[in-house]
């Protein structure tokens, strides 16, 4: 798996994903269930990419934020 994220990338997604799990666990404007999974979700999904480096959308549309070598 080739990496297709730059630095800033995976850390602004670590970030927002950090923010969203405290969206979702710590204030009452997501005690919809609903709101509450999709922010879990969204926060699972931006935190394994940023770890991975890799995200697949960036791969099917062609982006890559990575500095060459």
């Amino acid at each position: 798996m080739t990496t297709n994220m730059g630095k800033i990338d995976r850390g602004l997604r670590l970030a927002l994903a950090a923010l969203l799990l405290i969206w979702a666990f710590a204030t009452p404007w997501a005690a919809s269930p609903l709101l509450h999974w999709i922010a879990v979700i969204v926060a699972g999904v931006f935190a394994v990419t940023s770890l991975a480096g890799n995200c697949p959308a960036y791969s099917i549309v062609g982006l890559n934020t990575c500095p060459r070598k």
